[in-house]
């Protein structure tokens, strides 16, 4: 029995952690605030006001009006309007170009024959008319397709009929009206017909929004419940004849940004930037997406304008700015025309899709981690907050049984559930990326409700909105951002102490999942499995210390707070090193299984060589601003041809790119981005990778 007692204490050590993980202090939450100004942010922030503001955009789907192109679009204007009654001084529209875009004027389709009925209209339901579809007026038979595939439609002649399909209507409009010369499309397709038989999903024909290049003909969207009665009746055998009317045309489309700021007390210091996107195309209306999190910050604004101005908040030594933009494509060009502003950005809040009623929706609220290219404290500031908001509104059995919350963040009008949240690693694919660039460099998160059932669908309104929800949403971000703003060294303290909390967690967590892959690992991926696992502990850790390195960017009395950050990133590294023994115990307790000689934890000769590699990052990568730095990159890559051995790491090269950063080794970087990814990134890709950025001249 002896043998078997390392691996006991090691499994007794790993069930503490785990538990220790998993459980709360039950009648204790607390946050970075002090309780009285917690008070004061939770009870002015209204769901209700950030509801409204919903239904002010977003109440219903609706056709732009030419007015709207040629002047202010509604929502940016009703956003002005409020910062200005508001008390916002420096409330703005920015106006950038936009190019042209796709607009719907109108979109009937009837039944003529046998009978005759409306099946669609633009004018009832825009979504009922995809973008892109070109102006017409048809007069013709309908068709069943099935998917639309190849195959389907090489059984029927479908040329100038309009084909009735369940698969994508931009797919079918493709194979069979430009492939085959059908009249148009009728597409049912849905993500989700069960859960909701009214959904019909955002699309378009000939790019997302555009013309179809000339080739576009039209498409109509039914919901599944409409579209599979229309399949019924044609596979049926029955004929049936429609009229199908377009009038759509192409506008001029500018890009408006909506500004506006809480000065800081010091005009040297730095910014925080909360940001939305306030709409997602010129024709895609989003109750969730994204009218949830432009009403969120809305509302955090107001929140923090009101308790600063009346006095009951000190006004913080930093600026706290505020950006709606149309997604990507606004706040491109605002980061782009604001570099100065972006250098002295100590981070981006970033919401999107923010006011699902989460039982409804069977969602998660989550806020979404920087990747560990861009260590920093934001994170742990935001999980605070999510926790307090979590913890607090909910039922403890333990706390006597009572079925009531621990303290009530509820809107008089919205729903009394728990907070359901998790914090995630990190993901893209919403404004908070732009900050996140090389090329800009502020560390961004994002906020986020999901799933979302109703994503990117006519059915995204606002009856799945929750005030409550709306008013957590809101409460979160306004702390968040305040606590950034206002923080002085001993706050600097306090966030730096959780990290070191919260790290224990995170470390136990890469510990965990290293001690299952190791279980998974037969005798041929052991070897490579326990270098591996060993990586994510180290790089959990190296990501843990940068993290109390950010901390620094708070702080007056950086020589006496630098000594107290050492002392904690001593606490991470004795955490380090305790967990890299107990999978040094896992690794020969599994060779011992698998009968196999234990892993050589000893760097190999490329490893060595790879621990030499230091990129340092060189000022042209911001010269250029957001991507400003890709084409030196395309170039090196042209120059240096063949001589790239590896291109296995251009799928992370983004977080290459961002690991870049003086102190991060080749073997840094590779272990960095393994723990962070599903798959495994070979060290000669990482290096190849690395060299090509020194080819364009972006780091040495």
């Amino acid at each position: 029995m002896k043998k078997f007692r390392p691996v006991l204490i090691t499994a007794v050590v790993l069930g503490l952690g785990l538990a220790a993980a998993a459980q709360m202090t039950s009648w204790l939450q607390w946050t970075f605030l002090p309780p009285a100004q917690m008070d004061e942010i939770v009870g002015e922030a209204s769901g209700e006001a950030a509801f409204n503001s919903v239904m002010a955009m977003c109440g219903f789907p609706r056709d732009r009006k030419p007015d709207e192109y040629a002047g202010t679009f509604r929502e940016a204007q009703f956003v002005l309007d409020k910062l200005k009654e508001y008390g916002f001084a420096d409330a703005a529209i920015v106006r950038f170009p936009g190019g042209q875009t796709w607009d719907g004027i109108k979109g009937e389709l009837w039944e003529v024959k046998p009978g005759r009925q409306k099946i669609a209209s633009y004018t009832d339901l825009t979504a009922m008319l995809a973008q892109g579809s070109a102006s017409a007026d048809v007069t013709a038979e309908l068709v069943w397709v099935g998917d639309g595939e190849a195959k389907d439609l090489a059984a029927v002649d479908v040329k100038d009929k309009i084909v009735v399909t369940s698969g994508s209507a931009g797919a079918v409009h493709t194979a069979a009206c430009v492939g085959k010369g059908a009249a148009g499309v009728i597409s049912f397709a849905s993500l989700r017909p069960l859960f909701d038989p009214l959904i019909i999903p955002w699309g378009g024909i000939g790019g997302r929004g555009g013309s179809g290049g000339g080739t576009a003909k039209f498409a109509f969207c039914l919901p599944p419940r409409e579209g599979v009665i229309l399949r019924d009746r044609l596979r049926r055998g029955e004929k049936i004849t429609v009229r199908a009317v377009v009038v759509s045309k192409m506008e001029k489309a500018e890009l408006q940004d909506i500004v506006a700021s809480i000065p800081g007390t010091d005009p040297n210091a730095q910014e925080i930037i909360v940001t939305a996107h306030i709409f997602e195309g010129y024709t895609m209306f989003g109750a969730n997406d994204n009218s949830s999190g432009s009403s969120a910050i809305l509302e955090a604004a107001r929140t923090l304008q009101a308790l600063i101005g009346e006095g009951r908040l000190p006004k913080p030594k930093r600026t706290i700015r505020f950006l709606w933009a149309p997604e990507f494509s606004g706040t491109l060009p605002y980061v782009k025309a604001n570099p100065e502003q972006m250098a002295r950005t100590l981070c981006n809040i970033n919401l999107d899709m923010v006011g699902d009623r989460l039982t409804q929706s069977l969602a998660f609220f989550a806020v979404m981690r920087t990747t560990y290219g861009h260590p920093h404290y934001i994170n742990d500031v935001m999980e605070n907050y999510y926790r307090y908001v979590g913890e607090a509104t909910r039922s403890y059995v333990t706390n006597g049984m009572s079925g009531t919350m621990n303290r009530r963040i509820v809107a008089p009008s919205g729903s009394e559930e728990p907070m359901y949240y998790y914090v995630a690693t990190h993901f893209g694919s919403s404004d908070h990326e732009v900050f996140n660039d090389w090329g800009v460099g502020v560390p961004g998160v994002v906020m986020n409700t999901w799933p979302d059932q109703w994503y990117h669908t006519s059915q995204d309104r606002p009856d799945k909105i929750d005030p409550t929800q709306m008013k957590r949403a809101a409460i979160i971000t306004a702390a968040a951002a305040y606590t950034i703003a206002a923080d002085d060294d001993a706050m600097a303290g306090r966030i730096a102490a959780e990290i070191v909390s919260n790290a224990s967690g995170r470390l136990g967590h890469q510990l965990a999942r290293g001690i299952e892959e190791l279980a998974r690992a037969d005798a041929a991926a052991y070897p490579a499995a326990g270098k591996r696992v060993r990586g994510y502990i180290e790089a959990a850790a190296r990501n843990e210390r940068a993290t109390l390195d950010s901390t620094m960017q708070l702080v007056k009395d950086t020589a006496g707070f630098g000594i107290y950050l050492g002392e904690l990133k001593a606490s991470v590294t004795g955490l380090e090193a305790a967990h890299l023994k107990t999978i040094d115990q896992a690794l020969r307790r599994r060779a011992a299984e698998l009968k196999v000689a234990p892993i050589d934890a000893k760097p190999t000769p490329e490893e060595k060589a790879a621990a030499k590699i230091v990129p340092q990052p060189l000022a042209k990568i911001r010269a250029g601003g957001y991507g400003g730095y890709q084409a030196a990159i395309q170039e090196a890559y042209r120059a240096m041809g063949k001589a790239v051995p590896d291109r296995s790491a251009a799928r992370s090269s983004a977080e290459i790119q961002l690991l870049c950063d003086g102190k991060n080794s080749a073997l840094d970087i590779k272990k960095m981005l393994d723990t962070q990814n599903r798959t495994e990134t070979p060290l000669s890709g990482v290096v190849a990778y690395i060299d090509v950025l020194r080819q364009a001249g972006l780091i040495k």
